[in-house]
């Protein structure tokens, strides 16, 4: 009995460390436009990951080149240390308005390079000062936006998300595959044309 017990144990410890999971087994389902949208850029992004600093503003092009939806999702990696605060943040400026939420994920990237754990905190009150705006002593007492964050992150790995950025195009086609995700960014344009047709 013991040795089945060993067994099942090693079993589970191995598929834990295995990292994502199979295709097979991936839930894909929120890979789809928001509600009125044919077609949406979807990424998992963390914060302090320079890549995602490099593809910002290469979304924020494509959004207006195309008046598209950018659905944004947190996915702080263990491995950076002010990630997950800057993520905790950027929950608190989206209890203002969503805009003012995404205004501070592009200005925690504009300044990436230098901010550092124990600044952060110093260049989010300027973020909010600009805008009138009051950062609390706690800008999380009750958990419910590292919550949020954690929700996130586990839906990415959920999806199959293992790295930031994860880009997904993503649309409403029932003809086609509705999603592709975006491994060569220079094909990020085109791809957007390629689903806007099987949207059509």
């Amino acid at each position: 009995m013991r040795h089945k017990t060993n067994a099942f144990l090693l079993a589970a410890i191995l598929l834990t460390a295995a990292g994502p999971l199979p295709a097979a087994a991936q839930d894909t389902s929120i890979l789809k436009p928001p509600k009125g949208s044919k077609v949406a850029l979807v990424v998992f992004e963390d914060l302090q990951c320079p890549d995602c600093r490099r593809a910002a503003s290469l979304l924020q092009d494509a959004v207006k080149a195309y008046k598209i939806p950018l659905v944004r999702y947190d996915f702080p990696l263990p491995q950076h240390n002010w990630a997950f605060d800057a993520h905790v943040m950027a929950r608190w400026f989206d209890t203002k308005s969503k805009h003012t939420g995404n205004e501070f994920r592009e200005y925690v990237f504009e300044h990436q390079p230098q901010i550092t754990r124990d600044n952060l905190r110093g260049y989010a009150e300027r973020f909010a000062a600009q805008r009138k705006l009051s950062l609390p002593f706690l800008v999380d007492p009750t958990g419910a936006l590292a919550a949020k964050v954690k929700a996130d992150s586990n839906l990415g790995k959920r999806t199959g998300v293992s790295h930031t950025p994860t880009i997904y195009v993503v649309s409403e086609t029932t003809t086609g595959k509705p999603f592709v995700e975006v491994v060569d960014r220079s094909q990020l344009f085109a791809l957007i044309d390629e689903m806007k047709r099987a949207a059509r």
